[in-house]
């Protein structure tokens, strides 16, 4: 009797973990719905746990037909999340070329990504281990006053550009040491997060930079009682994308914090239309949050890159008192230019619908208006 209804209670589970698994396929921006795009290899572990018992189990009982028919439905669920993350592992064809022999004509330059997290207290150790990395191109993320303040002990070669001060983990700023062409602010869906427009000169051409860290679902929303869905930050991204294509004969690199997983389909969508390239495929898959719980890490941070572009290097660090890993990639600019979007089916159709889904939502939270929070 207790191996039946361990049985029956595994079958429910299964059935569970397989519902949460298909969520994400609902056209919908519910961020309870959007937030199951990212535990994919925590999901697929819980699958073979369930696998793994339900076999056990049946070695001291009896083998039945519903056992294969539910062992069937799991295989098959669990070769479908692994389809997800298999392109994030060796296995799969690199996506961005690699390079290893660096010309003195032709440098490489190093980009760093590092949410710094609001509440930090690690501020000091920090900004030291920034200095540490030797960024040439450094995007701060959840950059405050006080974090202004720290951040001012940067290696002096490091110059601050665009910055947005701001509380609530909305501020950002960019440090360069590379010759900036051309910068600009832009609120795309609301006054509240800002995105950076950089071009960029270095000796073998010049490039366009975007960084960005639109609102994730589920955060709680500071304008009323309830918690964000995925609109606003999918417009932004599709915005984004958008222009990417608009100017595809440019090499671009786009990077920030997406509050988004690398295989979701907001995340895919953006780089059919935009075209753009991830250097994880065929590498790793580089999870940079939460970092400070291991079985709950996902891919959120992002750099996406033209086929001007190859890879010299890439990993993440562990940055002191932060919930996330920075992203450190080392990039080579090739004299190859541009970008090739590859929309698929209803993919203009379907981006078009998350930006003005987005607009609407900022609107009708009242957060499209400059009251919402002030720049430095």
């Amino acid at each position: 009797m207790a191996i039946t209804i361990s049985i029956w209670a595994l079958r429910i589970a299964a059935l569970g973990i397989i519902f949460l698994s298909a969520l994400p396929f609902l056209p919908v921006g519910a961020w309870w719905v959007r937030i199951c795009d990212f535990p994919r290899v925590q999901l697929l572990g819980l699958l073979m746990l369930v696998l793994l018992i339900t076999c056990v189990l049946r070695c001291f009982s009896t083998w039945q037909t519903l056992d294969t028919a539910w062992l069937i439905m799991i295989g098959l669920t669990g070769l479908w999340q692994i389809s997800f993350i298999l392109p994030y592992t060796k296995v799969w064809s690199e996506e961005v070329p690699g390079i290893t022999e660096i010309s003195a004509e032709n440098p490489s330059f190093r980009i760093v990504v590092a949410n710094l997290e609001i509440g930090n207290d690690e501020k000091s150790a920090v900004v030291e281990k920034l200095n540490e990395l030797d960024p040439d191109i450094l995007l701060t993320i959840e950059t405050d006053q006080p974090w202004m303040d720290e951040l001012k002990n940067l290696d002096s070669e490091l110059k601050l550009h665009s910055h947005v001060v701001r509380d609530e983990g909305l501020g950002m700023a960019l440090w360069t040491r590379l010759e900036v062409i051309e910068e600009e602010i832009k609120h795309l869906v609301s006054e509240r997060r800002a995105s950076f427009f950089t071009t960029f000169s270095i000796p073998a051409g010049k490039f366009n930079f975007v960084g960005l860290h639109p609102t994730p679902p589920g955060l709680k929303d500071s304008t009323d009682d309830e918690r964000r869905d995925s609109r606003v930050r999918d417009a932004e991204l599709m915005l984004i994308a958008k222009q990417v294509a608009e100017n595809q004969q440019d090499s671009w690199i786009v990077t920030g914090d997406f509050n988004d997983v690398a295989w979701s389909h907001t995340t895919r969508l953006f780089k059919r239309i935009s075209g753009l390239k991830d250097p994880r495929i065929g590498r790793q898959m580089l999870n940079t949050y939460h970092a400070e719980y291991p079985l709950l890490r996902y891919p959120i941070d992002h750099v996406f890159v033209s086929k001007g572009f190859h890879l010299e290097s890439l990993d993440r660090v562990k940055i002191p008192g932060s919930d996330h890993f920075a992203v450190i990639a080392d990039l080579v600019y090739i004299a190859e230019k541009g970008t090739e979007p590859e929309p698929e089916g209803n993919d203009e159709e379907d981006s078009n619908e998350m930006i003005e889904e987005g607009i609407d939502d900022a609107q009708e939270k009242g957060v499209d208006s400059p009251e919402a929070g002030s720049a430095d």
